[in-house]
């Protein structure tokens, strides 16, 4: 006799199950408590993974003081710059001022010829916010920038907007952590079936209507499908975070060139600077990503310290 219940298919943590409304994904930067001052959000553009030879340093490990390889996921950052300031009160925007108005703008936002005076501040506010892009032509992945708004962390918010205004923000002056989490978009398989989608089994040989699809939608009543049915729909391009992914390395390709002799498949050469990430990051190759600060590290992966020695990695 055939069990009466089983688990149903596919997580109901992840509905709806469609296509992310934009790249960059927002962040509730409520939740990000950090003691360093500076901005907490940065934009980057994946590169690919590679394998990394490291020196294992952490304290009490097997493999302590020795050279280890490691998968890891290579980022290309290139510089930002803010695009305006946002004061809040109540969690809700009293002003919004633009400071910046690069013709690269023009092909997301409605950008002014000239641009006002950054005075005149509203009198009663609680939060200070920026609107930063990025600057991907300093790559070869693209020309238009991507923006997001991020959150300051500084005594003073305002003097410390006003200190990043018309200049370029760097990886270095985001990167004071060691553990990070990756925010980003996986990769697009457009529309598939219930069985892919959801991991259902497949029917005996023998049955009606089709193996890859479910033996029933539903019962007579309630007379309607509901969505816990799996169903064919939209798979991937879907909004997921990886937590607390150790950084193994970065610089500027000036400084170190860590460039394979072909390139990166499906993405080429790094121009600017990098970060070297241990482990995976969704997406494919080119994809944006927004890097915060880990928001619940954890000890496990605190404690773990490795030396880069060199990338190795298949070419083109």
């Amino acid at each position: 006799m055939a069990k009466l219940a089983r688990p149903r298919f596919g997580s109901l943590q992840f509905y709806p199950r469609k296509r992310a409304e934009k790249f960059v994904p927002s962040v509730n930067w409520s939740t990000i408590k950090v003691d360093s001052p500076g901005i907490l959000g940065f934009i980057g553009y994946k590169v690919g993974m590679a394998s990394a030879i490291v020196k294992n340093s952490t304290d009490k490990a097997m493999t302590v003081g020795k050279r280890i390889a490691l998968p890891v996921t290579i980022l290309e950052v290139p510089n930002m710059k803010v695009y305006s300031v946002r004061f809040y009160k109540n969690k809700k925007v009293v002003k919004d001022f633009i400071v910046s108005n690069d013709k690269e703008l023009k092909k997301v936002v409605k950008v002014p010829k000239t641009l006002p005076h950054f005075d005149n501040f509203p009198s009663d506010y609680d939060d200070i916010r920026a609107i930063v892009y990025s600057m991907p032509k300093q790559t070869s992945v693209k020309k238009t920038p991507d923006l997001i708004e991020i959150a300051i962390n500084a005594p003073n918010k305002l003097e410390f907007v006003k200190s990043i205004i018309h200049k370029e923000i760097t990886l270095n002056d985001f990167l004071r952590f060691q553990l990070l989490d990756v925010r980003g978009l996986t990769k697009g398989k457009g529309l598939v079936g219930p069985v892919k989608r959801f991991g259902i089994s497949l029917k005996g040989h023998k049955s009606e209507k089709g193996r890859r699809r479910p033996g029933s939608l539903g019962p007579w009543h309630p007379a309607r499908v509901t969505f816990r049915t799996p169903m064919a729909g939209q798979l991937g391009l879907f909004t997921r975070v990886h937590y607390n992914s150790k950084v193994i390395g970065h610089g500027d390709i000036k400084t170190k060139d860590i460039n394979l002799k072909g390139g990166f498949k499906h993405y080429g050469k790094i121009n600017s600077s990098y970060l070297i990430l241990n482990g995976s990051v969704v997406g494919p190759a080119k994809r944006q990503v927004l890097l915060t600060p880990s928001f619940r590290p954890t000890k496990h992966q605190a404690k773990k310290k490795y030396e880069l020695i060199e990338i190795v990695g298949d070419t083109k």
